[in-house]
């Protein structure tokens, strides 16, 4: 057992819900034409930060929907609040947070280098889960989705020494050689550009409605196994986060977990 388990105190942004990737297990993808389709405002964005600060929170998290712009619809309902691309208004709301007193660590999808470095002065840290190198039926239709395309986010991440976080989603149709292969490709990573903090290994948890609805969860064998492997194959300046809501979660910091990720208040 570790002597300590670090966590984050953190609030929670779920900037919009539109996106341009169709993941088979995604319970939080709208389209753009879905009446629960949403866009969070500046104002909406300043009560959460402000009820952070007041509970002592020290992190913004902001994530959402991978490229919504390519929806026109989106593109229009960004445009009309004076945006060019959630990206820019983005930089906007990272802006606000340091304001507030909060570090914003932005997970916005898939980036190029000119998103990475525009993003860059206005975050603590980022994050790209890089879920798994092998491709799957649960990823089609789902352009971001394709493993090269999130290791060069990740890869330019490191070139551009911005502190990183990843991870691997377990249970989305992977065997336990494509988890050797993903760990392998994160730490190659990190041994060129020594940029990632964490690595996330979050289970795949089926959501009503999804194409994956009927898909088993990993079993808590599984987890265990797959902390134990990445304890034994990513350098000991990574820490292994597992989220806290897990039943046995205790199991896997035996295992080599040293990190639950984002508590909210």
């Amino acid at each position: 057992m570790p002597d300590y388990v670090t966590f984050s105190r953190n609030v929670f942004l779920p900037v919009t819900n539109v996106c341009r990737n169709r993941c088979r297990y995604c319970g939080f993808r709208r389209d753009p034409s879905h009446p629960e389709a949403n866009l969070m405002t500046v104002e909406e964005v300043k009560q959460v930060l402000e009820a952070g600060a007041r509970f002592g929170c020290t992190e913004a998290l902001f994530t959402f929907g991978e490229r919504p712009e390519e929806h026109p619809a989106f593109k229009s309902r960004i445009n009309e609040i004076g945006y060019s691309s959630i990206i820019e208004y983005l930089v906007d709301l990272c802006k606000i947070a340091i304001e507030y007193g909060l570090l914003p660590h932005s997970n916005p999808g898939v980036m190029n280098l000119h998103d990475l470095k525009r993003l860059k002065p206005f975050n603590a840290s980022m994050g790209l889960m890089l879920e798994t190198t092998a491709i799957l039926p649960a990823h089609e239709g789902s352009p971001g989705k394709i493993p090269s395309v999130r290791i060069e986010t990740i890869e330019n991440a490191g070139r551009l020494k911005i502190p990183f976080t990843t991870g691997l989603l377990i249970g989305i149709g992977e065997d336990k050689e494509d988890r050797l292969q993903s760990l392998i490709a994160i730490r190659d990573l990190h041994r060129r550009y020594r940029h990632i903090q964490e690595v996330i290994i979050q289970p795949f948890s089926p959501k009503p409605g999804t194409e994956m609805a009927g898909f088993p969860e990993p079993t808590h064998q599984e987890m265990m196994d797959t902390v134990s492997l990445a304890k034994s194959i990513l350098p000991d300046d990574i820490a292994i986060q597992v989220p806290p809501n897990l039943t046995g979660f205790s199991d896997l910091i035996r295992c080599g977990a040293t990190d639950l990720g984002g508590i909210s208040p």
